[in-house]
């Protein structure tokens, strides 16, 4: 969860710096992307780890609170990437990134989706030709003790 943090924490550094230098938002698309990315990864960690086995059990209330510090940082830094893009920005500029986010959040759901189903499917072909080379070397062991019995 820290790594999560610092990667927001220096994405939006390089934003700052960027716009007091006096450049545009597009010249800090790929920390804007890298701020985003880190966020989304830093709210999945809370919320699988709110919702694991063991810390239903024995949670600590040290890793909750810097667990929600963190998370508010990371508001607050978005709240400021907001106004930002809503100073600097064209109007409606705000609205239409929530959106792309949004859509963009779907298509990563639905490769991570597709990635599942060929790796199923990916493992299923490798059990089925497993099995069928184990099976097939059976019955050449078979045939072969029945050839020698047989003989002899």
């Amino acid at each position: 969860m820290l790594a999560e943090l610092a990667a927001c924490n220096a994405a939006f550094a390089i934003i700052k710096q960027t716009l007091s230098n006096g450049r545009e938002l597009v010249d800090c698309s790929k920390a804007i992307t890298d701020f985003v990315t880190a966020k989304d990864t830093l709210q999945k960690k809370a919320h699988k780890k709110k919702n694991s086995f063991w810390n239903k059990v024995g949670g600590s209330a040290g890793d909750d609170l810097e667990e929600f510090m963190a998370l508010e940082k990371v508001r607050k830094q978005e709240n400021q990437l907001r106004e930002t893009m809503q100073l600097y920005g064209r109007a409606g500029l705000w609205q239409d990134w929530i959106k792309f986010q949004a859509e963009a959040r779907k298509r990563r759901q639905l490769e991570q989706e597709e990635r599942i189903k060929k790796r199923k499917k990916l493992i299923e072909l490798l059990t089925i030709a497993g099995l069928t080379i184990v099976f097939g070397a059976l019955v050449l062991y078979f045939a072969f003790f029945f050839y020698l019995a047989t003989r002899g």
